[in-house]
């Protein structure tokens, strides 16, 4: 009878111990907002604003074209120099967003961006490496590519 209820213990602390961690689906939600959070904030024309969904270290890997940037200053730089004004940066848009949760602090996300200006619509694919840090979840990885 001892070692049956030793089993009904161990059973009930470790459901209560799958049920404390975060939901797939509620980590999931919480990736989109973070990126919802940075369209609203580059639609407003607020860069360190958008930044803020980027992890904040000097391990950052930003990938576009042919270039690569380390670091959250380099790459918060390298938004300011490329979009100096409202009109250059346009309205950002992310769709189709697939986010995949790796590990319970790590999920990679698939999805296009595009940017509606003016003179011009560019549009893109991008992957994503989010980690969560004592942040939430930041943007660790970011490969973008633009379609021709």
């Amino acid at each position: 009878m001892r070692a049956l209820r030793c089993g009904l213990l161990i059973l009930l602390v470790l459901s209560g111990c799958a049920t404390a961690l975060p939901a797939p689906d509620a980590e999931a939600t919480n990736i989109r907002t973070v990126l919802a959070e940075q369209a609203a904030a580059w639609n407003r024309g607020d860069i360190d604003g958008f930044m803020q969904g980027y992890w904040n270290n000097e391990q950052l890997r930003f990938v576009s074209g042919d270039s690569v940037t380390y670091g959250w200053t380099a790459a918060n730089q390298r938004y300011h120099a490329h979009y100096p004004d409202r009109a250059a940066m346009g309205m950002l848009a992310f769709s189709d967003l697939d986010v995949e949760l790796l590990a319970p602090d790590a999920a990679i996300v698939f999805g296009h961006w595009a940017l509606q200006r003016e003179h011009d619509r560019p549009h893109g694919l991008f992957t994503l490496v989010f980690r969560k840090t004592a942040e939430g979840w930041k943007i660790s990885r970011d490969h973008t590519s633009a379609a021709d």
